[in-house]
């Protein structure tokens, strides 16, 4: 089923024209999501319509998300359909919060303690 709303996913940010789509697999680092979607839109309107596009086509095949945040502002919004989660932002959050950087470190709990 990941790999379906992974396709949706990618589908419905194409179809409105995001910038810098990028996959994660955080499988290995939590186990709170498989996978995490980040895209960056234009504006606060272009990440709002982004996401309703997601949100809107997940519903329509019968696999709404568990929940969505920051629809409201624009500026960042997640969407939770529980082994994927999806991050839309302007381009200034995502620089902020880097994302990718924070995901791809390995938590220092996990590291192998030789």
């Amino acid at each position: 089923m990941a790999n379906d709303i992974n396709q949706l996913v990618h589908t419905a940010l194409e179809d409105l024209k995001a910038l810098d789509i990028t996959d994660l697999d955080v499988s290995k680092l939590t186990d709170v999501t498989d996978m995490l979607v980040i895209a960056t839109g234009t504006s606060s309107r272009h990440v709002k319509a982004m996401a309703s596009n997601i949100i809107a086509d997940a519903k329509k095949v019968g696999t709404p998300p568990i929940g969505f945040e920051g629809l409201d502002g624009g500026e960042w919004v997640l969407i939770d359909f529980g082994d994927t989660v999806v991050h839309v932002m302007l381009k200034a959050t995502r620089d902020l919060y880097e994302l990718e950087k924070l995901w791809s470190q390995e938590p220092a709990g996990r590291q192998d303690k030789a």
